[in-house]
């Protein structure tokens, strides 16, 4: 795994002839970010060694290299799922290389299911935590010393910082966003009542079918991550109704402006 993930990573670099620090899974909610970014290159994954191939509606599939402001950003335009069939060393592969290409920062979004009863289906969620109930994991199996330690601390898996000057940019333009515990879990259904009532009861206050994978794989090499979710659907009793992938989409793209704008104003914070 680790001559693949060095290979695609030189690929990478050869063709773009940079090391940008700044790496962004664009998920649900942020295909916005992209008409933000100047783009220099554009490499669809059929092209990448060793990347697998998106396969979700409404994720493109291409990874983007360019500037957002006056930073240089690598840009997954469309991430891969457990549910679609990929074992988690293929789910995670991507923010292997970015890490090998330079990224150091990572930021990523998502859509989620709401679990806290005081928040509304369109909420913006800084992530704070995660509770990983996905049935495999991303680090299981011989530890690579290189990729990082046997057993990676988990405590500040999502950094305080990055938050805090996301929290400041949505208070200066107006943007009311939460903040709460993501739970990751496999899908590909979307979640029971009873389920829904035993996340929240856990603690969670968001549920999605993402994330979780790569942020502990980004964590294990040491890179500093903001997440970021929307919530498109209420797992909250009394409130749950049937919802399909269009009408998350549906829900996504009225608050894309405003978790763009985030978004982009945090990354060019970033020193």
């Amino acid at each position: 795994m680790l001559e693949k993930i060095k290979a695609t990573a030189s690929f990478i670099k050869e063709r773009i002839q940079a090391s940008p620090e700044i790496g962004i899974i664009l998920g649900t909610g942020l295909g916005g970010l992209v008409n933000e970014i100047e783009i220099i290159d554009s490499i669809p994954y059929t092209d990448i060694p060793n990347f697998p191939v998106s396969t979700v509606d409404g994720h493109a599939g291409r990874l983007i290299y360019g500037k957002l402001g006056n930073k240089e950003v690598l840009a997954m335009q469309g991430r891969f799922h457990y549910y679609e069939g990929y074992d988690m060393k293929e789910v995670t592969f991507p923010v292997r290389v970015m890490k090998f290409v330079g990224v150091k920062n990572l930021f990523v979004s998502n859509a989620s299911g709401g679990l806290n009863p005081d928040w509304q289906v369109g909420a913006i969620v800084l992530l704070t935590d995660h509770i990983n109930f996905f049935p495999d994991h991303p680090l299981r199996g011989k530890n690579q010393e290189e990729l990082g330690p046997r057993f990676p601390d988990m405590s500040k898996a999502y950094s305080q910082r990055l938050r805090n000057k996301a929290k400041l940019i949505a208070l200066q333009n107006g943007i009311d966003v939460k903040e709460g515990v993501y739970v990751g879990v496999s899908g590909p259904t979307f979640e029971t009542p009873a389920e829904y009532k035993m996340f929240r009861i856990l603690g969670g206050d968001i549920v999605g079918m993402s994330t979780v994978p790569e942020v502990i794989v980004a964590r294990h090499m040491d890179m500093r991550v903001f997440g970021i979710s929307i919530v498109t659907d209420s797992g909250v009793p009394g409130e749950i109704v049937e919802i399909s992938h269009e009408e998350v989409q549906e829900v996504a793209m009225k608050a894309e402006p405003n978790m763009t704008l985030i978004m982009k104003e945090l990354i060019q914070s970033i020193e």
